[in-house]
């Protein structure tokens, strides 16, 4: 192993060429060019191969990555690709969207004075190289479980991953989503340039080709109730994620021109499909000044969309600094880039304009830690000023909708936040046979993590199913 593996203080790292900025700001195609075969066995050489892998540790899916690595670094794709996919539903899209750098290469043992495994690129690179081989074979269906079904509601990533998991036992499996296509955020709020919607396409496809049952544009508590799902199937999941965007309170906040985020980001993905958007033009930032407030992901996906539509100026306004904020910092890179204008430091105060035309924002200072140690933004006197703004939009998270009163399901019990209330061990919730799963149980949170949940609450899905069985036949 020592020839093959451990190279990092000989071989130093270098992720995928990225696209020059001035190209990838006119397409939504992804920025990073792939690596070619010699380069990825090159990178996953350095991989120290350490007793106690902090990268696996640090991976909510606890990925078997040094094991990838060292087969890569091999040249066994194919096994190296059986690996990787063993814990992951998804791993080409955790090697597009994951922020590795919180995550596994923020852990990697090498990091400091080395640089980190490119473990990201080089898990996008075995997954895509499995796809054109041919090696991603057809879900495989163990047993016959037909007088069973399942109903699940959302087709995101918790709910794409529990009903691959769950057709594999040879359940019934029906997911119903409100949109038109399946994927949820990976299909409509991820922007092209991160994960091109071809690479969520065929999950999907791969999905119904074993016999997943989609029903597309279906809204619970409109063309059914709850209880009409739970009456037509034995198991029924709820993993719909999180939609209602968190709002600004200042003067103005209504005027026109100012959108939520998701707003924004269905837009562009839908018109990237070719759909008609119904009020196009007030969604499209094309030679408008385009002010973004907020410092997450979302945040960094509405920037660099933005570039893409043609902005006259793209700025965003976030209360902390540039250490504080919670979205990556590769993001932040990638948009600086693009040209993008960061104001750290900064919040809005109130919008000009029945249509939006300015901006009013305090500057910002971090004073004392909140309960969780964060230093809390406070307005700093004196520093208020303007900015331009012909569309304004609020990226500052997403809270659960009203399920409860949305699916005609008064008992279905939420906790303060409006998450579903579950066991924390079955992932149940306060209805038999109800489970819940992602982001609708922890709040806003990684794809990542909402796999990790498809694949957990399977496994106690499928265990009370088993369970309703037997009890069924004593009965009878």
């Amino acid at each position: 192993m020592g020839e093959t593996m451990l190279r990092f203080t000989g071989v130093e790292q270098a992720y995928p060429q990225k696209r020059m900025a001035a190209d990838r700001a006119d397409d939504f195609l992804e920025i990073a060019r792939p690596y070619i075969l010699a380069k990825a066995e090159e990178q996953a050489s350095r991989c120290s191969q350490c007793g106690v892998p902090f990268c696996q540790v640090h991976c909510p899916l606890h990925n078997n990555i040094p094991d990838w690595l060292r087969l890569t670094a091999e040249g066994r794709l194919e096994e190296a690709y059986e690996a990787s996919s063993a814990t992951s539903s998804m791993p080409e899209i955790c090697g597009r969207i994951c922020p590795q750098d919180k995550l596994c290469e923020g852990n990697c043992v090498i990091e400091p004075g080395f640089g980190s495994v490119t473990i990201g690129s080089v898990e996008k690179f075995i997954t895509d190289t499995a796809w054109e081989m041919g090696w991603v074979r057809p879900v495989r269906v163990v047993a016959d479980r037909s007088g069973q079904s399942v109903g699940i509601i959302g087709a995101g990533p918790a709910g794409l991953t529990a009903a691959e998991m769950l057709r594999i036992k040879g359940y019934n499996v029906h997911v119903y989503d409100r949109h038109d296509r399946a994927g949820g955020l990976l299909t409509y709020g991820i922007p092209g340039f991160k994960l091109e919607k071809e690479v969520v396409m065929r999950r999907v496809a791969r999905l119904e080709d074993a016999g997943i049952v989609f029903h597309r544009e279906f809204e619970v508590g409109r063309d059914a109730t709850l209880d009409d799902l739970r009456a037509r199937h034995d198991a029924v999941l709820i993993a719909t994620g999180v939609y209602a965007a968190r709002d600004i309170s200042a003067p103005g906040v209504g005027a026109d021109g100012i959108v939520p985020a998701l707003d924004y980001l269905f837009a562009s993905n839908r018109r990237g499909f070719g759909d008609d958007v119904p009020g196009a033009e007030a969604l499209d930032a094309s030679g408008k000044h385009v002010v973004v407030i907020g410092g997450g992901d979302t945040a960094m996906d509405c920037v660099r969309t933005a570039v893409r539509q043609g902005a006259a100026s793209v700025k965003c306004l976030y209360r902390r600094d540039r250490t504080n904020m919670p979205g990556s910092p590769r993001e932040v890179a990638n948009a600086e880039e693009e040209g993008v204008e960061f104001v750290w430091l900064s919040a809005p105060a109130a919008f000009e304009g029945d249509t939006v035309t300015h901006v009013r924002a305090n500057a910002m200072r971090l004073g004392t830690a909140d309960g969780s140690g964060r230093r809390a933004p406070e307005v700093d006197p004196g520093g208020d000023f303007r900015v331009p703004a012909d569309l304004v939009i609020k990226a500052l998270g997403f809270d659960a909708e009203d399920l409860p009163a949305m699916f005609g399901a008064p008992d279905l019990r939420v906790t303060r936040w409006g998450t579903l209330r579950c066991d924390g061990k079955t992932m149940s919730t306060s209805l038999d046979g109800v489970f819940a799963a992602g982001d609708i149980v922890r709040g806003a949170s990684l794809v990542v993590w909402a796999i990790r949940d498809g694949r957990d609450v399977a496994t106690s899905m499928h265990a009370y199913l088993r369970a309703k069985v037997a009890v069924e036949r004593v009965a009878a």
